[in-house]
């Protein structure tokens, strides 16, 4: 038997825990995904409190963080795909949240 890759399914999120090192995600399918937090610039920069305000987005296809416009799709976790973010981007938000 074969499968296509449309019938492919990805798991969706369904709990997040972010310390000082590391972002990891719990997914429906029993895995738990856990990258480096220096992938995610907002999130490495952000606050305990500003990392712990998160939401899960498109019935668990993604993850978002409103107070530092953040968001994450599983599908990019499980790719392991890093922001992509440019270091313009990212310096206008640094500077913003000094101001």
């Amino acid at each position: 038997m074969s499968t296509s890759a449309n019938e492919f399914s990805v798991p969706v999120a369904t709990n997040v825990t972010v310390t000082e090192a590391a972002l990891s995600v719990e997914l429906s399918d029993g895995r738990t995904i856990t990258v480096p937090l220096s992938w995610y610039p907002r999130l490495d920069h952000a606050t305990p409190a500003e990392r712990a305000k998160w939401e899960l987005i498109g019935s668990g296809h993604g993850i978002h963080w409103p107070e530092i416009d953040e968001d994450i799709s599983v599908q990019g976790l499980i790719s392991g795909k890093a922001s992509n973010e440019s270091q313009a981007s990212l310096r206008r938000w640094l500077d913003s949240r000094r101001a």
